[in-house]
């Protein structure tokens, strides 16, 4: 008999271990969902109609792994796209006033995504078009 006590001793053990991990499951996943949560309660930006935005624009990758080099050195935003970006924007890569619809789809996503900040402190995006390379700031929004 004593042998029986054993079996149900550990049919009893293992039962209540996998109570205990079914529980542990559900309470990992229902801490996921909280964190979940809180990163998706960030502030969202309000919704722009038009947006004053700046880019560099770097045909090659290297270029543009160099440009952001210098950003995150603390150069001024403005200062590298005079001296990296190669297109027709050379007033510092401003591209001014732009409503939606108006820019390349790829580049518009990022760029209303982004928090309005300044060429001294600036919070880029980056995104690939057929173009090329494009580090972008906003300044402005409407």
């Amino acid at each position: 008999m004593p042998a029986n006590n054993k079996t149900k001793n550990s049919k009893d053990t293992k039962s209540k271990d996998s109570k205990k991990d079914s529980q542990n499951s559900k309470k990992d996943s229902s801490s996921t969902k909280s964190k979940e949560s809180k990163d998706s309660s960030t502030p969202k930006l309000k919704p722009a109609t038009s947006i004053n935005v700046r880019h560099i624009l770097c045909s090659k990758h290297s270029v543009k792994e160099t440009a952001l080099e210098k950003l995150r050195e603390g150069a001024k935003f403005d200062d590298v796209a005079r001296e990296y970006s190669e297109d027709k924007a050379r007033q510092g890569g401003s591209l001014g006033w732009k409503t939606r619809g108006s820019l390349l789809a790829e580049f518009e996503k990022v760029a209303y995504e982004l928090e309005v900040s300044t060429t001294g402190n600036p919070k880029w995006g980056e995104c690939k078009t057929g173009e090329g390379y494009h580090l972008i700031i906003v300044e402005g929004r409407k």
